[in-house]
């Protein structure tokens, strides 16, 4: 059935891009569209990026919306510079300088935002066709595996990479994502994020302003004016960055400079279990998501370098349409001997997950 279902995609979409994808990194890879649903949530995705391009579920009345800001045709994927549902990597955020030292060897990487580096380089994860390994949407966990292998070398890393991303849809209205990567050769920094852009009230309902976060951190890691680590750590209290209480996204937006794009250390440092990272609502919808992972940071983005984005339907997404919850390790780590090691090596894997829960049950009073 499930091949079934994804031959069909490849018929019904083949007219508006979203079968094959020309252009030299993607020369004879067809890129396929996926779907997996339970229940009342569906998520449908495309492996290019490994992106999840939709996310449907009901709000308080059951009326149906798609929470996931997206492109109407692959070809539109391919040419998104805001990676929009995408894995990014090899490594997330941002590298100061571009560069880096790892057992005495220094290794200059491909800038692509100024001097630095960002989510892994003018062609990262993000930007390539995965490998569906497994695919089922059957059952009582319905899922799908993406492999990617990242040669050695590639956007300037060091060694060959293999990485895997599992997404599952488990119980009622969850989402498990799961990020592995083995070093096969050479230990290389790794740090892979979800780059979806959510919107509780609809990807075409305008901003997020008004919708409730809390995020269970007490410090953020301090940064310059090109957004790199300076290495420092600060207290959320008594800042706009203070969510430990829920608060509206937009309730003190206007204090900083163009909006939120900071990683926040999570309350209760890195392992192997889960932990609470944040929660949103939209009252309005009465839509939640609620997020936990076993990663330390969590880099909380408002969507503000989003302008005039011609998306799902011709809608036109703008600064603050949505707010991504993207937990990492922390950015520039490679550079930076305090903060948790994003080194991968042949003995030591990347086990990165996370959890969403959807509901439309008050969290919180707001």
């Amino acid at each position: 059935m499930a091949k079934i279902c994804v031959l069909l995609c490849f018929i019904l979409l083949a007219a508006s891009g979203f079968a094959n994808v020309s252009g030299s990194e993607t020369k004879g890879k067809k890129v396929g569209i996926y779907e997996l649903k339970k229940g009342d949530l569906s998520v449908k995705f495309t492996n290019w990026g490994a992106t999840i391009i939709s996310l449907v579920f009901p709000d308080k009345n059951g009326k149906l919306a798609d929470v996931v800001l997206g492109y109407d045709t692959i070809k539109e994927y391919t040419n998104d510079t805001s990676y929009i549902g995408a894995i990014v990597g090899r490594v997330a955020n941002r590298i100061g300088g571009a560069q880096f030292t790892l057992n005495g060897t220094h290794y200059k990487l491909v800038a692509n935002e100024g001097k630095n580096i960002l989510h892994g380089g003018l062609i990262g994860f993000s930007d390539v066709v995965w490998k569906v390994q497994k695919y089922q949407n059957e059952g009582v966990a319905p899922h799908i595996v993406f492999t990617y292998h990242s040669a050695d070398g590639e956007e300037g890393f060091p060694g060959d990479l293999l990485v895997t991303v599992s997404y599952t849809l488990l119980g009622d209205k969850q989402l498990s994502v799961k990020m592995k990567a083995k070093a096969l050769n050479k230990p290389t920094p790794v740090n892979l994020a979800q780059h979806t852009y959510w919107n509780l009230g609809g990807h075409n309902c305008g901003d997020v302003l008004s919708q409730y976060i809390k995020i269970f951190a007490s410090q953020i890691t301090l940064v310059d004016s090109h957004l790199i680590p300076t290495g420092k750590f600060a207290s959320v209290k008594g800042t706009p960055y203070d969510f430990l209480k829920p608060k509206a996204v937009g309730s003190r937006i206007n204090k900083l400079a163009s909006g939120y794009d900071i990683n926040y250390v999570l309350d209760g440092g890195a392992g192997n279990k889960l932990k609470p990272a944040a929660v949103v609502y939209d009252k309005k919808s009465g839509r939640v998501l609620e997020l936990s992972t076993n990663a330390p940071g969590l880099q909380f983005y408002t969507s503000n370098s989003l302008k005039d984005v011609k998306g799902k339907g011709g809608f036109v997404y703008e600064p603050h349409a949505a707010l991504c919850l993207e937990t990492q390790g922390f950015p520039d780590a490679v550079n930076h001997p305090n903060f948790p090691s994003t080194i991968v090596n042949p003995k030591k894997p990347y086990k990165h997950n996370m959890l969403f829960k959807f509901s439309t049950k008050a969290p919180y009073a707001s």
